[in-house]
């Protein structure tokens, strides 16, 4: 899509020059390498070079990920999946990112903390343990975030590479993030245990979300110590780190890297139809996936921001997708409305923007956008085409929201402000890009044959060494 830059939140943009596409890396790779994948293209498509459809990406291979010992992935596909690691001993990693939703939870926004099942029929629970929000944004799916070029995580990027505090990596925890981290996959599986709508808890609950509440970091202590105390785990760290002799060398570090090597090693691509294709065999795609290939990497420019193997620039852009659930305001905001990138550098020309999503398998990782507001990937990709049209038209009912009656006049409080939905309207990066129907399902046929085989190595544990029920 054509970038424009944004003004501010209170002036309405006016449309500025804009700069010529920079080809990045990928772009003038023509090496060795990718020799097939072209000559498969050109057979397909001889008019390619004149339709400026641009180099495809280089396969995916093993030596690209980091290392993802057998041994820690074990242990953390059991954590995974352990309520254990929640204040209230009642919600896991896997609840929300499950392995039937293909990593996600097939919501707009999530039934975290307090709730009951999994999927589009969790429920927001009841009495005094019911939720007491929704999840702000929509549970990403976690496809190749084990992959040594990814350097920002969550979709306001409050996780990244950063030397700024001594750690390696930028984060909500400042300092205290501790030290050994390997990825900012490891950096980024902490944060969920600290949030009290996702699995903390609130501070009246439980000493967790108390903790919490004091300070970020004083909560992981005490989960590694409930981990620690477990004989069955307490064996299994001993086996799989060298550094664990007894249970009380056990640090919320080696829960990290252990939960790190699982996601990483259970959800790789490399299976996909598209993956077949850039191997040389030509039959793999559909004809109908092929031109929407063709489209996603020409007339569409959906390759401007959705680049590289993993289809993402690891940027921040603003789409003005409609507003839904309690976003996550600043402090001193007088409206509900999510700030997207701009709560992490307090830039109001960051406002509304928010990161690349990754498309691989992203066929079966809906509902889309920041906030799930659109059900299939033809809205979404309709909204790209014309999102001022897009946001006017848009209409609750796409929006996949469990029922929870006391949150309802929340749920769309900020779609109701007018005043905010015209800011939105003015702070967009993309400009349209009319396509014909045909087209969009065109596009939507190449983007299903990025999912690959919905068995993974390792899939749902039936039980967890602390006993609690398990989400299957």
């Amino acid at each position: 899509m054509t970038l424009q830059n944004p003004i501010s939140l209170q002036a309405k943009t006016r449309p500025i020059a804009l700069k010529p596409h920079k080809l990045g890396p990928t772009s003038l790779r023509f090496n060795l390498k990718n020799l097939l994948p072209l000559a498969v293209l050109a057979a397909a498509f001889p008019c390619a070079a004149e339709a400026g459809m641009r180099a495809l990406p280089d396969p995916l291979k093993p030596s690209q990920y980091h290392a993802a010992d057998p041994a820690q992935a074990e242990l953390g596909q059991l954590l995974f999946y352990d309520k254990i690691l929640s204040g209230n001993r009642n919600i896991s990693c896997g609840t929300c990112h499950h392995h039937r939703f293909g990593s996600a939870d097939g919501l707009s926004l999530g039934i975290g903390e307090g709730g009951k099942g999994v999927g589009p029929d969790r429920t927001a629970g009841t009495g005094d343990d019911r939720i007491k929000q929704r999840v702000p944004r929509n549970a990403p799916g976690l496809w190749n975030l084990g992959h040594k070029s990814v350097r920002v995580l969550f979709h306001d990027g409050r996780i990244s590479n950063n030397p700024v505090y001594g750690n390696g990596y930028k984060s909500p925890a400042k300092k205290h993030l501790p030290q050994g981290l390997s990825s900012v996959l490891a950096a980024q599986a902490l944060f969920p245990m600290t949030s009290d709508a996702e699995m903390a808890g609130t501070p009246d609950e439980n000493e967790v979300a108390a903790a919490v509440h004091d300070r970020i970091d004083k909560g992981w202590p005490i989960l590694t110590a409930r981990v620690a105390q477990n004989e069955t785990y307490a064996q299994m760290f001993s086996a799989a780190f060298s550094d664990v002799d007894a249970p009380e060398d056990i640090t919320i570090v080696h829960v990290a890297e252990a939960l790190s090597a699982f996601m990483n090693a259970e959800w790789r691509s490399g299976t996909s139809d598209f993956d077949r294709y850039l191997a040389g065999d030509a039959a793999a795609m559909s004809t109908e996936a092929q031109k929407g290939m063709q489209l996603f990497y020409g007339k569409a420019r959906c390759n401007d921001c959705h680049t590289g193997q993993l289809f993402t620039d690891d940027e921040f852009h603003a789409l003005a997708i409609p507003p839904i659930g309690p976003g996550r305001p600043l402090p001193n905001d007088r409206v509900a409305r999510d700030n997207g990138r701009m709560e992490q550098t307090r830039r109001i020309e960051d406002a509304y923007r928010f990161r690349t999503p990754p498309l691989r398998n992203v066929a079966v990782t809906g509902p889309y956008g920041h906030n799930g507001a659109f059900p299939t990937l033809e809205a979404m990709i309709r909204h790209h085409c014309d999102p001022d049209k897009s946001l006017a038209s848009w209409t609750t009912e796409q929006a996949g929201l469990p029922e929870v009656p006391w949150l309802a006049k929340a749920d769309f409080v900020t779609l109701q402000d007018k005043i905010e939905t015209a800011r939105q309207r003015r702070h967009v990066d993309i400009l349209d890009r009319p396509l014909e129907d045909n087209e969009i399902e065109a596009i939507v046929a190449f983007l299903e044959s990025l999912t690959d085989s919905r068995t993974r190595p390792m899939g749902v544990p039936k039980r967890v060494p602390s006993g609690l029920p398990v989400d299957q």
